[in-house]
């Protein structure tokens, strides 16, 4: 099984690249995130017409999971912890026996301020609400956008984002915190060392110098890390014409 997670950067701008991306590397699930799209505004039809079935959040931001040959089956539709929290950044379903996650965690910039305030405290309650699914001992993957380079190995060296919300010392600390509850970092459990960007800026010609950060990343219960076969980044994604800043990147799981 295949698992993706991609800041598509308006869904319906780019869905001839996210087609043809689905076509190519046939991903078993694909979470989504920054849609940029309401309820209406879906393109269901079109990742009907290629055999996926899609779960969405219908509101601005916006996250979805698609399945292949099958629908997935909405658990939750937002992250527990605040009522008044209308933003659509955590959608949850079920899909061939692993619960899955489409996450678009918040920016925070600019840092200081309230809209790093508010990033952290989403990802306080992630972690409450991750605690719990881990005590369940239920399969999940967490698979989304946290817009968290976790160490200074995850971005380009040396590097001009000092002070950025991305690379927050209390940003890193908080997302430290969620993987020390037991969660495996599908991407660096498989790849150690080395770069693995998943975004490059459209600024400052940051993708023809691979000057790229890490924000994006699938991360696996403790029951599900042994079956765990395979993960990477499909980079081509990012040099199409008309690309997101992001490029996919997955997992493989044995059955």
């Amino acid at each position: 099984m295949k698992i993706a997670a991609l800041n598509i950067n308006n869904v319906n701008r780019r869905l001839p690249n996210l087609l043809a991306w689905l076509a190519r590397e046939q991903p078993d699930i694909a979470c989504l995130q920054e849609l940029k799209a309401d309820d209406l505004d879906f393109p269901l039809a079109a990742f009907e017409d290629v055999g996926y079935g899609a779960a969405w959040q219908r509101t601005w931001n916006g996250v979805a999971i698609l399945a292949r040959d099958t629908e997935p089956v909405v658990t939750r539709r937002s992250l527990p912890g605040d009522a008044a929290d209308v933003q659509s950044r955590y959608l949850e379903a079920a899909v061939n026996g692993i619960l899955i996650a489409s996450i678009y965690l918040p920016n925070g910039n600019p840092n200081p301020g309230p809209k790093f305030d508010y990033k952290l405290d989403w990802m306080e309650r992630l972690i409450t609400h991750a605690e719990g699914l881990i005590a369940a001992g239920i399969p999940v993957v967490l698979a989304g956008d946290y817009n968290v380079v976790p160490t200074e190995a995850d971005i380009y060296q040396p590097n001009s984002w000092a002070g950025d919300a991305l690379v927050d010392p209390a940003a890193r600390a908080t997302f430290q915190r969620l993987l020390d509850q037991g969660w495996v970092d599908g991407l660096r459990s498989q790849h150690p060392v080395g770069p693995l960007w998943t975004f490059w800026s459209y600024l400052r010609h940051r993708w023809p110098s691979d000057k790229g950060l890490r924000l994006d990343h699938l991360l696996l219960s403790p029951g599900l890390s042994g079956s765990l076969t395979g993960a990477g980044v499909d980079r081509w994604v990012r040099g199409e014409d008309g690309a997101s800043d992001h490029a996919p990147s997955w997992i493989t799981l044995a059955p």
